[in-house]
């Protein structure tokens, strides 16, 4: 039986200074940008990979830094570059000569929070490696598999402008992470804020410790118990389907969408509304998720689960612009 509503809302209750003070603490030292800062707590909140998008210098890396700095737990950064090797990441056997054994040495992979700087410089086989981590939370190290500690996520950065030296990432990959996040530019004042801020040699970026392991835990067991309409539930499943046939819903009012969508989202697109909307209605201190929190994180589900035709690409229309269009005209309960 799960619990009641005032039960859910009394525990949101509990959790909201908390969260709150995590959300002071990183914006001590990352100024402005929202957006990129809640979508790393919809990750933390849910346990789902986040992949971050931004030309360099829009503090992508410092956000991840100092989110890990405000928790106890355990943090590994990898940069990623061409010559990497599965090895480096997840750790690799070594040989005991005085018994004759082999032991495994475990690589950064086995931290709490992993930032995977760069992420598309490095070759197929990290990819691969970094691949069976994000959706089995395990590696193999030799013949044995290796169970990654709880909680574990992967936070990843990329470079869209540069091209020389990275590699695509797979399509199995990119759908893994629950959110893409695209970073824009600071405005005007936010800028001159973040000179006032770290305009020295020696800036303070130090933060305070809010939570730990077990809070995060604890934390995810209330935002599991987020309640969701069937409703609501629909309406996601809506949303996703449109993405794969939009000519159901008569979704050709400004763009013609079926010919502008090569593959629309996967499943875990559904699953993956459902669960970042939950974790949006629990930073709102609501214990129940509308439509306008499957809204708000819906161009972050789905832009990189919906990949546009060759069409679409000489017209200049983006997944961000099919997303948009697909909630602009769907129905909303």
């Amino acid at each position: 039986m799960g619990a009641t509503a005032a039960e859910i809302d009394a525990r949101i209750e509990e959790v909201a200074p908390i969260i709150g003070r995590l959300v002071e603490s990183v914006e001590t030292v990352v100024v402005g940008q929202r957006g990129m800062v809640e979508g790393l707590l919809i990750g933390l909140l849910t346990g789902g990979h986040v992949l971050l998008e931004g030309v360099p210098g829009l503090a992508k890396t410092l956000a991840v830094n100092t989110l890990a700095k405000a928790i106890e737990a355990d943090f590994a950064r990898v940069q990623f570059t061409p010559d990497l090797l599965p090895a480096d990441l997840i750790g690799t056997t070594i040989y005991n000569p005085s018994d004759a054994t082999f032991s495994a040495r475990k690589g950064p992979i086995f931290a709490n929070i992993v930032l995977a700087d760069e992420i598309n410089r490095a070759p197929a086989k990290v990819q691969s490696a970094l691949l069976e981590a994000m959706a089995e939370h395990q590696v193999t190290i030799g013949d044995t598999r290796h169970p990654l500690p709880r909680p574990f996520m992967v936070m990843a950065t990329q470079n869209p402008i540069e091209q020389e030296g990275t590699y695509r990432l797979p399509e199995a990959q990119v759908d893994r992470f629950m959110l893409k996040i695209r970073i824009d530019y600071p405005t005007r004042d936010e800028e001159l804020a973040i000179v006032d801020r770290v305009g020295t040699s020696t800036p303070d970026l130090s933060v305070n410790r809010v939570l730990n392991t077990e809070d995060i835990i604890n934390t995810r067991t209330i935002a599991d118990a987020v309640y969701v309409d069937d409703k609501i539930k629909q309406y996601a499943v809506d949303v996703v389907h449109a993405t794969r046939r939009p000519a159901e819903y008569r979704l050709d009012k400004r763009l013609d969408l079926p010919r502008l969508i090569e593959f629309g989202a996967s499943p875990r697109g559904t699953i993956s509304l459902i669960l970042a909307g939950r974790a949006h209605a629990l930073l709102r201190g609501r214990g129940y998720v509308s439509p306008s929190d499957i809204k708000a994180v819906g161009t972050s589900v789905l832009r990189h689960r919906v990949v546009p035709s060759y069409e679409a690409e000489a017209e200049g229309v983006t997944s961000d612009d099919i997303v948009k269009e697909i909630f602009d005209h769907l129905p909303v309960p």
